[in-house]
């Protein structure tokens, strides 16, 4: 049996796979211990939910930072086997009047697309100069804040357009750029794949990065399912020396004086280490994990209120033909957005932060299957959606859980009649569901908390601890739940493999 580790990565996902790949990399004894019984990946993984051969993803599904990352640049997993498909078009925004606007690697497909030929000139024209700025604005965004030696590549020029741009709302922003209805909800849009709605301040950045990332390397998937992506993290960190142990519940740190000295799991086993890297909620690694009187009141405090993101409700499909959508473009196209118009999705955020279950749900709708054939039978699809809803309705989610699931069908039918003949089966997963496949998944938030501009950068998770270590010595976080926030990118782990290494060094 191998001895104590140097390193503990608390947690197979993405992140914690990334931190243990590059302190392996660096040369370091490095353990993942995972509580999942079966397999590494958290919620980025894959599995045949519905029908055999029909290959669903578990969370994330799409990844515009995918081909980008530096984390995934640094560790070349396509090097190392992974490979990205894209569809033709990116993203399509229809609404049932028939209008729509889509976003396209290939800039002419959006000239032509995008709501009016005034305001596809104008998007060209954005997208164009942000390919000019991606590779020193990308590194700036990511990277441990606060990253000064990228942002000094971006002109005075540069980062003024930009304030411009992060400092309005997606609302205000989107009126100011396009005259079409069709165009206006792109960007707002694009940002409820968080918690940010059309008229929160500071709230038009999420939306712009989605939107600008899906004309560079746009909104890849996996060959063979999310579950490639965990496989090849695997893959690069045995190659280093490094493991994970499956079945492996940390239940609390253990510590010597202020410092971390290794884990405890809930079979009473405990691992030694000099460094502890926790991929896990802010909450768990500040204050479930780690004796109190480590911790500040202020800090405790803090976390026992830590605000988190809305729930997500998924839902996969195992269809028999594709989806047939009155928008041709949408055919083509690797994502759907449906919301009707910016009014629609203020009416969308309100009911959600009330409490309600939306009556006309915004949905972000997967296509895989439309370059990725491994992902059904020949001839079938898979599709992928999901909303956001609240954690924690009325009665809990056992009573709503089917009704809202008719809803999304619902939704999806108004686009695309016919859709529902295609259903071959549906399975719907609900914010518990989310959160018993994925401990961080607190209430089905997949973003790692917020991410209003007032829980970004030097405030996530929580002042002074934004730079990944913790009030105990040798305790890092290096989740969602820290910089750079949600997304498949692994820069949160990759970032505090860095510190910690530094600090060990």
């Amino acid at each position: 049996m191998p001895g104590d580790p140097d390193a503990v990565v608390i947690g197979a996902g993405p992140n914690g796979l990334v931190a243990a790949c590059v302190l392996a990399r660096a040369g370091l004894d490095v353990l993942v211990v995972e509580a999942h019984p079966r397999r590494a990946g958290g919620a980025l993984g894959s599995e045949q939910a519905t029908r055999p051969g029909f290959v669903h993803d578990v969370g994330a599904a799409f990844f515009p930072f995918g081909k980008a990352s530096p984390a995934f640049l640094e560790l070349d997993l396509v090097g190392h086997g992974l490979v990205w498909e894209n569809a033709p078009v990116e993203s399509v925004h229809p609404a049932p009047d028939g209008s729509f606007a889509l976003l396209a690697r290939d800039l002419a497909r959006s000239d032509a697309g995008f709501g009016s030929e005034k305001d596809g000139r104008r998007w060209h024209g954005i997208a164009r100069w942000h390919a000019e700025i991606e590779g020193a604005l990308l590194p700036a965004m990511l990277l441990t804040f606060p990253a000064i030696r990228p942002a000094l590549r971006l002109l005075p020029f540069d980062l003024l357009r930009l304030a411009s741009y992060f400092l309005a709302s997606g609302r205000r922003l989107s009126e100011r750029l396009f005259e079409t209805p069709a165009a206006r909800r792109v960007l707002p849009s694009l940002a409820l794949h968080t918690d940010v709605g059309p008229e929160d301040t500071f709230g038009a950045g999420i939306g712009y990065m989605l939107a600008v990332t899906a004309t560079t390397g746009g909104y890849a998937v996996p060959r063979g399912g999310a579950r490639a992506i965990t496989e090849t993290l695997v893959k690069i960190l045995e190659a280093h020396g490094g493991r994970v142990r499956l079945a492996s519940r940390v239940e609390r740190v253990l510590t010597d004086g202020r410092c971390a000295v290794g884990v405890a799991l809930e079979d009473g086993e405990e691992i030694r280490a000099r460094a502890v890297l926790a991929n896990t909620s802010a909450p768990a690694a500040f204050v479930d994990l780690v004796d109190q009187h480590l911790v500040p009141g202020r800090v405790q405090r803090s976390m026992r209120a830590f605000p988190h993101g809305w729930g997500t409700f998924k839902v996969d499909w195992a269809l028999s033909a594709p989806v047939p959508w009155t928008v041709a473009a949408a055919r083509e196209s690797a994502v759907v957005h449906a919301g009707d118009d910016v009014d629609d999705l203020v009416r969308f955020t309100r009911q959600v932060r009330g409490g309600e279950i939306p009556d006309n749900p915004y949905l972000v709708i997967g296509q895989q299957s439309l370059c990725d054939p491994t992902r059904a039978p020949a001839g079938q699809h898979t599709l992928w959606a999901y909303s956001r809803v609240p954690a924690r309705p009325d009665g809990g989610w056992s009573k709503h859980a089917e009704r809202f699931g008719d809803a999304i069908d619902a939704r999806i039918e108004s686009l695309a009649p016919g859709f529902r003949d295609r259903v071959l089966e549906r399975r719907v997963v609900s914010p518990d569901d989310l959160a018993s496949m994925d401990a961080n998944l607190v209430g089905g938030d997949l973003g790692g908390g917020s991410n209003a501009w007032h829980r970004q950068l030097l405030f996530r998770p929580i002042f002074p601890y934004f730079r990944y270590r913790t009030p105990v010595r040798g305790l890092y976080l290096c989740s969602s739940y820290s910089h750079p926030g949600a997304g498949v990118h692994g820069m949160c782990g990759f970032n505090a493999a860095k510190i910690a290494l530094r600090d060990l060094s």
